[in-house]
């Protein structure tokens, strides 16, 4: 997706808080000589590669992607009976797994805690949601291969719970995620898909970066090879749709809203939840 003007200002602007002229000079000019096909993960990239020649490698997010698995996980036993009480526990999973997607150190500058707890107590599907559902869910029942491209820890012990509802349904389904090759906020890397049991259910595939999005031309074969031969896609939060959105695939979306951007162009309030298909 296209780097609108009003992105690549509030990237300028949260990495200028640094307050370090000679990074923040560097990271003005990638952001003038950015072209049509870089994204915002990419470019959130390119700063990375910047910041890391200059001053060393970036403070590690381990201690806040411990907190929220070990948060979700507390709630997991607790989670599931909620599912598997709900009339349609599979959309159920669905929804609990895209309100996830609230624990976001990249596009919030504070994660909280009771913050996530409240949208989570409320999480329930809206109108505007269902036709998206009924055509994941359908094409799901013709499908072979399923591919998640996970985005935030926290969120992954939902999406696991999501994955056990979507076996249950579709037994016949081979079941891949794909998360980052290396450390990166607090993306999901194979090691955050083991601690939280997610390699137990499905396949885990490494993107083979610290991209906090899905660049194709950054894959690994492998992740290549399984993207493009999946019968059906849904990818995570902001960033993949980010770096995924307008690339001729068929791909379905499911992000919470959580910067202007967003919520300008969906036309809906902060933290609303998105299912999308292209």
């Amino acid at each position: 997706m296209k780097v609108e003007e009003i992105c690549a200002n509030c990237l300028y602007e949260k990495q200028s808080r640094m307050g370090n002229a000679e990074y923040a000079k560097e990271v003005r000019r990638i952001l003038d000589s950015r072209t049509d096909e870089d994204t915002s993960p990419y470019l959130v990239y390119l700063f990375s590669q910047v910041y890391t020649k200059m001053f060393g490698p970036r403070a590690s997010y381990k201690e806040e992607k411990k907190k929220f698995n070990d948060l979700v996980l507390s709630m997991e036993d607790q989670i599931r009976a909620r599912i598997e009480a709900s009339p349609d526990p599979l959309t159920a999973a669905l929804i609990y797994a895209r309100t996830g997607n609230y624990i976001d150190f990249g596009a919030l500058q504070d994660v909280k805690e009771e913050e996530f707890l409240s949208l989570f107590a409320n999480a329930e599907p809206q109108e505007r949601d269902l036709p998206v559902v009924q055509s994941l869910l359908g094409q799901c029942a013709r499908a072979d291969t399923f591919l998640l491209i996970a985005d935030n820890c926290g969120e992954i012990v939902l999406d696991k719970l999501f994955i056990e509802q979507l076996k249950k349904r579709f037994p016949h389904l081979k079941v891949n995620v794909m998360v980052r090759g290396e450390e990166v906020l607090n993306d999901v890397t194979p090691d955050d898909a083991e601690y939280v049991g997610l390699s137990n259910i499905a396949g885990i595939i490494s993107n083979g970066s610290n991209i906090p999005g899905t660049a194709y031309r950054m894959l690994p074969d492998t992740a290549k090879e399984i993207l493009d031969h999946s019968d059906v896609v849904l990818a995570k939060g902001q960033g993949n749709y980010e770096s995924l959105g307008g690339q001729g695939r068929h791909v379905f979306y499911s992000f919470l809203c959580k910067c202007d951007l967003f919520t300008g162009r969906f036309q809906v309030p902060k933290f609303t939840g998105i299912f999308l298909e292209e």
